[in-house]
């Protein structure tokens, strides 16, 4: 049987990453270099690596910005205290976060003025995480696994609500959903999933993929959430599955007793990377490649105002 490639659908970039790295590019156009970015504007090096070419400089501390120069905040978000500090210094600021984890910082905002405690479900050092929490100077608590939320004191389980990150495990995160509404049933939720449309709908193309590959290989870089949450999702479903940043990182071996190899990639991952996985499983003696059905994603979110459309 020759080798096959089949590829999930929906994968690569969302909505989000697309904007937060178009923010920067106009800036650069708009501005000149060098722009300020704080913190990676998305997870991923390939795309890091060649803003930096372009004249970015990705700084962790306002303090490395000189005074009067832009920067950008990533699409991850940032603390008020951030906020405030670039107020402060006079800086030009403009903002890349996900609209969709700025819905989680207004949900944050909104329960902290009804008076009540908040359970984050996220990963402890995760800058989205430190951004969501830093919505609020206390009153907020990161929850990671089922037994934390077993651990959890709260001093009034009646004024109780959750939001969570929104690149987590579906599963994983319905599952310490679950264990909160045991624990603390007068807990409010959220209107909507917190979880985004992408990662959703990511984690789904890899499980619909999982049954009908022999292995599973990710596009993505070791710190993007999302893309770890999609190697783990098909692991789950009892499949070998590997990440990789580039395709060079491709271990012949992998593939020698496989005859379809699944590929998809995070939501920070460009297509580029894709298709030179693509090119280098051919080189292989993969013959084949074929595209499954998945979610169609059709999210634009708008510019920040102020910045001119990249000619």
């Amino acid at each position: 049987m020759d080798k096959e490639i089949l590829l999930a659908q929906p994968r690569g970039f969302c909505a989000g990453v697309d904007r937060a790295i178009e923010i920067v590019e106009r800036a650069l156009q708009q501005f000149g270099a060098p722009i300020y970015v704080r913190h990676e504007i998305v997870h991923n090096t390939y795309v890091v690596n060649d803003l930096k070419e372009k004249g970015a400089i990705f700084i962790e501390e306002l303090s490395d910005v000189p005074s009067g120069n832009t920067v950008i905040f990533s699409a991850h978000g940032v603390s008020q205290t951030v906020k405030q500090e670039a107020d402060a210094r006079g800086l030009i600021v403009f903002d890349a976060t996900c609209p969709l984890v700025t819905k989680v910082h207004i949900e944050v905002l909104k329960m902290r003025r009804e008076k009540r405690e908040i359970i984050m479900i996220g990963h402890q050092g995760h800058p989205e995480v430190e951004g969501t929490m830093g919505q609020s100077d206390g009153g907020i608590y990161l929850v990671e696994t089922v037994n934390d939320v077993a651990n959890l004191k709260i001093s009034n389980p009646d004024m109780l609500a959750y939001v969570s990150q929104t690149t987590l495990s579906v599963d994983d995160t319905k599952e310490i959903v679950a264990a909160l509404k045991s624990k603390f049933p007068n807990i409010s939720e959220p209107k909507k999933g917190d979880i985004c449309y992408a990662t959703t709908n990511r984690q789904e193309a890899v499980k619909f993929m999982a049954p009908q590959v022999d292995l599973v290989i990710v596009v993505g870089s070791v710190n993007s959430s999302n893309s770890n949450r999609l190697r783990e999702v098909a692991q789950k479903k009892g499949v070998t599955s590997y990440m990789v940043d580039t395709a060079e990182q491709i271990n012949p071996d992998w593939i020698v007793k496989c005859d379809r190899i699944g590929v998809t990639a995070g939501a920070s991952a460009p297509e580029l990377l894709v298709q030179e996985v693509i090119d280098r499983l051919r080189q292989l003696g993969v013959k084949s490649v074929r595209t499954l059905k998945g979610a169609e994603e059709k999210v634009i979110f708008p510019m920040p105002k102020g910045l001119a459309s990249v000619k």
